[in-house]
C-alpha cells in the first residue's frame, strides 16, 4: 500500500514537470539531455520527464515595498517574455569633454527577438545590457562638452541605440529605444548656469526694450514728420485760398470803384470828375487834421483851388438834383468853415 502511494506521488510529480502550459507572448527553451532541442510556444507543451527540461535565464524587475519605494529584484525563470521590456538602472557619474562630472539616469527599452540566443549567447542578459549601456553612455558623453550634452539628448539617444543594438543583435535582443531620463550637473555648475541664464534673459529683455524704444522713437519721428508735412500743406492751401480770396476781393473792390468812377464821370460835366474826387479826399482828411491838439491848420497854396473845387462840386450836385445836405437840419452842420471846429483858423502857408 505504501509503495503504491509512493509510486502515485512520483507519477504526479513527473506529470507536473512534464506538462507545461505556456501563456501568450511567452516561450520556453527546451533542452534534451543538456542540449537545445526546441522552443515551446504558447499553449500546452509536454516534456519528457528526466530527459527534457526548460532552460532558465536571469531576469530583473522592480518591486514596490510597503513604504512606496522601489527595489530591484534579481531572479531566474524558465519563461522568456517576448514583450517589450524596460531596463531601468540607477544614475551613474559621467565626465564630459570639458571635465565636468554629471549624473545621468538612462532607461533602455528592448524585447527578446531570438529566445535561443538570449538563453545561450549571454549569461545574464539584463546585466549585460546595463553594462553595455553604461559604457556606451560614458564613451558618447566623453566626446562632447556640457552645454552640448544638455542640448543634444536626441543625438545621444540615437547614437546609444545604434551602438547597443549592434552589439545586442548577437544576444537575440532588439533594442527599440534608449532615453536619458535626467542629467544633473554639480551644484556649483547649476548655480553658474542659473546665473548665466538670468544674465541672458536680462540681456534679451534689454535688447527687446531697446528695440521697442527705438521703434517707438522712429514711429514718433515719422508721426511728427507727417504731422509737419500735413500742417505745411494745410498752411499752404490756406495761404493759397487766402490769397485767392484777397485777390477776388480786390478785384471786386476795383470793379466797384471803377463802376463808381464811371457813374461819377457820367453824372458830372466833362473835366470835373477829377476835381470831385480830389475834393472828396480833402473832405475825408480834414476831420482828422482838425482833431489834432493844435487849433491852427496850415494848408498849402493849392488847397484854395481845392476848396473852390469843393464849392463847385456842391453846386454841381445841387444842379443835378443829388444834393445830400439840402434837406438836413441846420443844427447838424459843423460850426466852422469846411467842417473845422469853432475857434480854429485857417492860414495859407506861403511856399
Amino acid at each position: 500500500m505504501i509503495a503504491t502511494l509512493i509510486a502515485l506521488a512520483v507519477l504526479v510529480l513527473l506529470l507536473s514537470q512534464s506538462i507545461k502550459i505556456v501563456s501568450q507572448a511567452e516561450v520556453l527553451v527546451v533542452e534534451r539531455l543538456g542540449r537545445f532541442n526546441r522552443i515551446a510556444r504558447s499553449g500546452l507543451n509536454i516534456l519528457i520527464p528526466i530527459v527534457e527540461r526548460a532552460k532558465t535565464i536571469d531576469v530583473r524587475y522592480f518591486e514596490t515595498d510597503d513604504g512606496g519605494g522601489k527595489r530591484m529584484i534579481h531572479s531566474s525563470t524558465a519563461r522568456i517574455d517576448l514583450r517589450e521590456q524596460v531596463l531601468n538602472f540607477p544614475s551613474q557619474p559621467v565626465i564630459t569633454k570639458d571635465n565636468v562630472t554629471i549624473d545621468i539616469d538612462a532607461v533602455l527599452y528592448y524585447r527578446v527577438a531570438d529566445p535561443q540566443k538570449a538563453a545561450y549567447a549571454v549569461q545574464n542578459l539584463p546585466f549585460a545590457l546595463e553594462t553595455l549601456t553604461r559604457t556606451t553612455l560614458r564613451n558618447i558623453v566623453g566626446e562632447i562638452e556640457l552645454d552640448q550634452t544638455l542640448a543634444s539628448r536626441d543625438v545621444i539617444n540615437r547614437r546609444m541605440r545604434e551602438v547597443i543594438e549592434e552589439a545586442a543583435i548577437s544576444w537575440g535582443v532588439d533594442v527599440t529605444r534608449v532615453e536619458l531620463q535626467s542629467i544633473e550637473p554639480p551644484r556649483d555648475i547649476q548655480q553658474s548656469m542659473e546665473l548665466q541664464m538670468r544674465a541672458e534673459r536680462e540681456r534679451r529683455a534689454s535688447v527687446t526694450n531697446a528695440e521697442a524704444s527705438k521703434r517707438s522713437q522712429i514711429l514718433e519721428a515719422e508721426g511728427q514728420r507727417e504731422s509737419a508735412v500735413l500742417r505745411a500743406q494745410g498752411e499752404q492751401e490756406a495761404a493759397v485760398l487766402r490769397a485767392k480770396g484777397q485777390a477776388e476781393a480786390r478785384l471786386a473792390m476795383a470793379e466797384a470803384e471803377a463802376e463808381a468812377l464811371r457813374r461819377i464821370a457820367n453824372a458830372l460835366p466833362d473835366g470835373q470828375a477829377g476835381m470831385y474826387l480830389l475834393g472828396q479826399k480833402y473832405l475825408e482828411t480834414l476831420p482828422a487834421m482838425a482833431a489834432s491838439k493844435g487849433s491852427t491848420v496850415f494848408l498849402p497854396v493849392e488847397a484854395s483851388g481845392v476848396l473852390g473845387a469843393v464849392g463847385a462840386m456842391r453846386e454841381l450836385l445841387t444842379a443835378t438834383g443829388r444834393s445830400a445836405t439840402s434837406g438836413t437840419d441846420e443844427g447838424t452842420r459843423p460850426s466852422g468853415a469846411l467842417g473845422l471846429p469853432p475857434g480854429s483858423t485857417t492860414r495859407r502857408s506861403e511856399p
